[in-house]
């Protein structure tokens, strides 16, 4: 019999509410905190207590709730603190120094994860195949790196593909440069630049502490882009449903894959997750090449697990349902802090 847990749901909230707020109305919104719905649908099937609090840019809310109501663990879904998503890690790490149980990764494979030169760094050590890449950090002089053409330009520390546009693929020196100039300016990020895999887009979703489960793999269809253009995971291609919808692009279940490539990406994908010392979930965007290399683009520590989201559509495609997905994130947490 499952054991029913008091469980503190921790959220990014876009305005300061107070601790007891329900979230009722926001939650009704199908385009407005979808994920959070999901997630606290699941676990109450579940059986546990959940109660709610949402972050905006004070966390004295959270002393507050585990000090009058401790909770057993803690969902954590802090992606953003005072609309900074590179304080992601920040929060985990406030969540370690309280002592109490936690969902998903830690500050350090947040940190790893988040930065794109240091995860290739250690991919690239332990042989696993990532793209060619330069760093650029503000303030310093643009050299010119030895990098084929096109390359892709992208903030190093941002996610969920903020930032890449089409304008991101760069194949003269001019629009190199000019890209990491507008990053520097535009976003005040430092940039990296990767050589441009041209390949199939896939995604593939881990999780696990000793023992290691990979999901099947999902594909990103281009569908009607024009000929010749750079097919990348851009904003738009991820998060505009009309964009989506004119060009034809779409998420799948990668069911059309030549069978030796199941096997390199499932070989590919643990070896990455134990380089990374991951003992949570990740989800890895990796390119398949007509040869069947196969190259991680880069680790998402704490992917969206929306019901209708990759990781969500991945398990349930390996027979595991979205409660019992959930249920599997909570015991990840709890076997990492010694509860289970």
């Amino acid at each position: 019999m499952r054991k029913k847990l008091k469980v503190l749901m921790l959220f990014y909230s876009p305005y300061r509410k107070p601790r007891g707020y329900d979230y009722k109305e926001e939650f009704a919104d199908p385009d407005n905190m979808y994920t959070e719905k999901d997630v606290q649908k699941a676990l109450l099937e579940l059986g546990h207590e959940v109660s709610l609090l949402g972050i905006f840019n004070d966390i004295t809310p959270l002393f507050g709730e585990i000090t009058e109501n401790k909770p057993d663990i803690i969902f954590n879904m802090m992606e953003v603190f005072n609309g900074q998503t590179q304080m992601e890690k920040n929060m985990a790490a406030v969540l370690e120094v309280l002592g109490i149980p936690y969902t998903g990764a830690s500050s350090g494979n947040i940190f790893v994860c988040n930065n794109k030169a240091l995860s290739k760094k250690i991919l690239g050590f332990h042989h696993i195949k990532v793209s060619r890449f330069h760093t650029y950090y503000r303030g310093k002089r643009l050299v010119t790196a030895k990098l084929k053409l096109p390359a892709v330009i992208k903030p190093l520390c941002e996610e969920a593909s903020r930032g890449i546009a089409q304008a991101s693929i760069a194949d003269s020196p001019q629009g190199f440069a000019e890209r990491v100039k507008f990053i520097h300016e535009n976003m005040q990020m430092d940039a990296i630049a990767e050589e441009y895999i041209e390949g199939r887009e896939l995604y593939v979703a881990v999780l696990g502490h000793k023992q290691i489960t990979v999901l099947p793999p999902r594909e990103m269809i281009f569908g009607d882009l024009p000929e010749g253009e750079p097919r990348i995971a851009t904003y738009k291609a991820k998060w505009d449903e009309a964009y989506r919808k004119r060009w034809g692009i779409k998420s799948l279940a990668a069911d059309k894959l030549p069978e030796s490539w199941y096997k390199t990406i499932d070989d590919v994908c643990r070896r990455a997750y134990r380089a990374l010392d991951m003992d949570s979930y990740v989800r890895f965007d990796i390119r398949v090449t007509q040869t069947g290399e196969v190259y991680i683009i880069e680790p998402n520590a704490n992917p969206c697990i929306a019901r209708a989201d990759e990781m969500a559509q991945a398990a349930l495609k390996a027979g595991i349902s979205y409660e019992d997905l959930i249920q599997k994130i909570l015991d990840l947490g709890l076997l990492r802090h010694g509860h289970q």
